[in-house]
């Protein structure tokens, strides 16, 4: 009888609580109010997540099976719009400390899976030429397929190459090089790189540059600040204008490249989990840049659902870049001509 009741005891330990309670724990019973405030997103939002996510997070494991794919996606979206880890979240759908570790890691690997579903430039030329349309009525900055930035999210120091996460101010971080259209959606999202590289560095090294110049640059470019290097497909501010058009480029460009830093505001705004106020990202660099991506598709999926997260107010400490801007001139004469051309043709 000594095995047996052993083997029960360590099941109990493993499922008991998570298996005693969640079934007690329903979308249906609570109001929309309560997801919204608990969780970031209303109900129609959760629901597409688990449609979408569900047979991923079903699939027997030793330690997920007794856990439904709404709990999991609940503890995962607590965690990231809360930044609170993990038992006042658990304690909300009864669940364990060690078993909302396990679903928030769940559902982030399913989401990271996911990326290139919703995070991708458009192929087509009518959405292309569309995407162009909608930067022009901005501020009136021609041939634009994308505004490009970085970001510097904090995390634990890692045990391995632990200086290579360390930025300029002394902090651990992952920076992160994104891309957004208009709107705010997210194009491009590499999430992964070592705080320690500049954002120029980071662009060189990227697989979005790769993109660029093998695929994407014709008849149009990415707008980006005096971090980056001008390019052919990466038009960059004049550092000291001197004609009217430079300044009315310039103007524009700003104008512009705004949308990127409003987007990177907004998800830290959603993504509390990201933004510092709750301390850093206590994970690998790995899971930390899986929790990045994540979130970023997260927001994605929000704009798609008509989410406003532009409504959201502005909180948080992480900044938007570490980066202090060396006055960097382009050598490519060819970036430097297609930006000259672009200037007398548009600003003049």
């Amino acid at each position: 009888m000594a095995v047996p009741i052993a083997v029960l005891d360590c099941d109990l330990l493993l499922y008991g609580r998570g298996h005693r309670t969640l079934d007690r724990f329903k979308l249906e019973d609570v109001t929309d109010e309560y997801l919204v405030s608990t969780y970031g997103f209303p109900r129609q939002f959760i629901c597409y997540l688990v449609d979408l996510l569900g047979a991923t997070l079903s699939r027997p494991t030793q330690r997920s099976r007794a856990i439904s794919p709404e709990t999991q996606i609940l503890a995962a979206l607590g965690f990231y719009t809360s930044g609170s880890f993990q038992t006042r979240m658990g304690d909300a759908i009864g669940i364990s400390q060690a078993s909302m570790s396990r679903c928030v890691a769940n559902v982030t690997e399913a989401l990271v899976e996911r990326a290139s579903q919703f995070i991708h430039f458009p192929k087509d030329e009518a959405t292309i030429q569309s995407l162009k349309d909608d930067f022009y009525g901005l501020a009136g900055m021609p041939g634009v397929l994308g505004v490009v930035d970085c970001t510097h999210v904090a995390i634990k120091a890692p045990n391995a190459e632990d200086l290579s996460y360390v930025n300029r101010k002394g902090l651990h971080s992952l920076n992160c090089l994104v891309v957004c259209d208009s709107r705010g959606v997210l194009l491009s999202a590499e999430t992964h790189w070592p705080g320690s590289l500049p954002d120029c560095t980071v662009l060189e090294q990227a697989a979005l540059t790769s993109q660029f110049e093998t695929e994407l640059h014709k008849d149009g470019w990415l707008l980006g600040d005096s971090s980056f290097l001008l390019r052919t497909w990466l038009m960059t501010p004049l550092h000291i204008p001197e004609t009217p058009a430079e300044y009315r480029y310039n103007m524009a460009h700003s104008a512009t490249h705004n949308v990127i830093e409003r987007t990177l505001r907004t998800i830290r705004s959603r993504f509390r989990c990201l933004d510092g106020s709750k301390g850093t990202l206590q994970y690998s660099p790995e899971k930390s840049s899986h929790i990045i991506l994540a979130c970023c598709v997260l927001h994605n999926i929000s704009l798609q659902h008509g989410l406003d997260v532009w409504s959201a107010p502005a909180t948080g400490h992480m900044e938007q870049s570490e980066e202090e801007y060396e006055q960097m001139e382009s050598v490519d004469s060819e970036a430097c001509r297609v930006r000259q051309e672009l200037l007398l043709t548009h600003f003049s």
